[in-house]
């Protein structure tokens, strides 16, 4: 009830907004024409708007080119139907913020009540400004720190990064085509994002939405598509908290994963709850919960989850990646998901794929997969029912499920955290690695053709209870074994 209590009250705070005097782009010389560079006129106008009691900023008539603008205090950006904010092709029309080190198409830092509305669009034209970007680094003139034409994403503008606001309503808007991430919300608070749609495709590290040490957050009615993480919550500092955020309501497609913790973990994730989320066409897994930087990661919600022809279900990970504090995973709730797995690879065909993998690799199960000294613990899934494609061929890629073979499984505990890291894993459905009280409860996992793991190995766990749970392989011999434990303790299976 208090977490309920907390997420209302936010609602109300960012939803209530004194009535807004409109202002006109064009009174401040601004000229929707696609050609003229109007940042200073449009800098000009949020500047007066803000510092004369707020109001809204309209954007009507065509496309408003511009380089890097700051929004301020009071002020909603307006863009009216048919209209754009249009990003530069030049990269040099876009600010490096000191205090956010990042370059956006729209910064914000430290302000308060600040709106993006209108059913218009951002769009940071981003594939040209990438390539454009990396044209400078040819030159000399930024460096490419991995010298792969892939120039660190804090200087590849997005279309949006608010740092350190308070009080922020994005509603109606299209944000597409950033030349990074596509927008960023770092250590904000009372965030309501609603009726959104995203086109993320055109570049590299197109995340449809990140959200970064916030607390008090709302996401709804959003439909995402983009080229790498669609929901992602992130930790940038050890002393950072991600807590009391909803997301409900939301479709997304992703060349990486749908539902992302991480990968940069480093403070608190708490109180977490996704509602009625459809993933589809997404290349990694439908919800990847991983702690590897020293994060505490406790009381996440997922209730509602329809995953069509996407890479992988569900994998949760501990590790040390990058040292500091000891992480922490516990406290998953998983409920009311539908999952369809296929054997193809799928997003095969969009702009920017995710990578091939390495092979031999048959089709990974879902994963709770923590270390020997960071344990998972306390993870329910309920009314869950997943079908995975089946096809593996033990002459292609083999993965035994004997004692010695499954204490063979290198950790990878300080690798990046991917469900295909090991590529050939011993189960077809669910495979559960150092983790202390795991509740199935209803789960349903259905091989479609042959496939010569069981469906699920279970080692080094402490409390595994399974209470009908239905195991279906049609094509496997009646005596085959789909339950594999090894130093299992206080196992039921109802």
């Amino acid at each position: 009830m208090r977490r309920l209590l907390t997420i209302l009250t936010a609602i109300l705070l960012i939803a209530w907004q004194a009535p807004a005097k409109d202002y006109l782009a064009g009174d401040f010389g601004a000229k929707p024409d696609g050609i003229t560079l109007n940042t200073a006129s449009l800098q000009a106008a949020i500047d007066f708007i803000s510092a004369n009691g707020g109001g809204r900023l309209v954007l009507g008539g065509g496309d408003f080119l511009c380089g890097t603008l700051y929004l301020k205090s009071g002020v909603d950006l307006h863009i009216e139907e048919g209209s754009r904010l249009l990003g530069s092709l030049n990269p040099w029309d876009y600010q490096r913020d000191p205090d956010a080190k990042w370059t956006a198409l729209l910064l914000a830092v430290g302000q308060e009540n600040i709106a993006i509305t209108g059913k218009g669009a951002l769009d940071c034209q981003g594939f040209q400004v990438g390539y454009n970007v990396v044209e400078n680094a040819h030159k000399g003139l930024v460096k490419d720190d991995l010298r792969l034409d892939r120039v660190g994403g804090e200087i590849r503008p997005e279309n949006i990064h608010f740092y350190r606001c308070n009080g922020i309503t994005v509603q109606d808007i299209s944000i597409n085509n950033p030349a990074s991430w596509n927008q960023q919300y770092d250590q904000c608070r009372n965030l309501l994002i609603e009726r959104v749609k995203v086109d993320s495709k055109c570049y590299w590290n197109n995340d449809g939405l990140d959200v970064v040490d916030c607390s008090d957050v709302i996401i709804r009615d959003c439909d995402f598509d983009a080229s790498d993480d669609v929901f992602c919550f992130k930790s940038h500092v050890p002393y950072g908290v991600s807590e009391n955020i909803l997301v409900e309501n939301c479709r997304g497609r992703s060349s990486a994963n749908g539902i992302k913790f991480g990968t940069v973990t480093r403070g608190t994730f708490r109180n977490f709850t996704f509602r009625n989320i459809e993933i589809y066409d997404t290349y990694r897994s439908a919800i990847t919960i991983a702690s590897v930087d020293g994060a505490l990661i406790e009381n996440i919600e997922i209730d509602g989850l329809r995953s069509i022809h996407t890479g992988n279900p569900i994998f949760l990970r501990t590790g040390t990646r990058n040292g500091g504090e000891a992480p922490c995973l516990r406290n998953i709730t998983i409920k009311n998901v539908y999952a369809e797995v296929p054997f193809d690879k799928p997003d095969a065909g969009y702009m920017y794929e995710g990578p091939v993998e390495d092979l031999p690799r048959n089709i990974c199960p879902s994963g709770i997969q923590g270390v020997p000294e960071l344990r998972i613990q306390n993870v329910s899934l309920e009314n869950v029912e997943i079908h995975y494609p089946g096809n593996a061929d033990p002459d292609y890629a083999y993965c035994g499920s004997s004692k010695a073979e499954l204490e063979a499984i290198p950790e990878l505990e300080k690798s990046y955290p991917e469900f295909s890291n090991w590529k050939e894993l011993p189960a077809w459905g669910f495979y559960i690695r150092h983790a202390d009280n795991i509740r199935f409860k209803n789960v349903t996992l259905v091989v479609e053709d042959a496939d010569y793991r069981p469906a699920i190995v279970a080692d080094d766990v402490n409390g595994l209870v399974l209470e009908g749970v239905k195991i279906v392989q049609d094509s496997a011999p009646k005596n085959k074994k789909q339950i594999v434990l090894n130093k299992v303790k206080n196992y039921k299976n109802k």
